[in-house]
């Protein structure tokens, strides 16, 4: 399936427009690696532990999007869009990506 962040389908013309489709996924944060995320924030560089937690989450949702729109019959999600949330509850952090986009079908 074409996943696409533009309206237009490179090299393809979009037909018929299925209807928006979406993906979720939200991860607790685990608590040593907030330790270590905060550790290297203090030192400097990356923390790998998010970016791997961010990446995991993105690919779930992109999954989860793409499964909707097979389930539509779609050939093609465009127009996507990724947003990351932080979310701080009393039990601790987590994180929060969603992915939404128009499933269309192909001409």
């Amino acid at each position: 399936m074409l996943i696409s962040t533009t309206d237009i389908p490179p090299g393809r013309e979009a037909g018929e427009s299925l209807g928006v489709v979406a993906g979720e996924a939200i991860l607790g944060v685990n608590v040593f690696r907030d330790l270590f995320a905060g550790i290297t924030d203090f030192l400097g560089g990356r923390s790998k532990g998010y970016q791997k937690a961010l990446r995991e989450a993105r690919e779930h949702a992109m999954r989860d999007m793409e499964a909707e729109a097979t389930a539509l019959g779609a050939d093609a999600v465009i127009g996507i869009d990724i947003d990351y949330e932080a979310i701080d509850t009393q039990k601790g952090a987590m994180l929060m990506v969603s992915c939404n986009g128009t499933a269309v079908k192909l001409r």
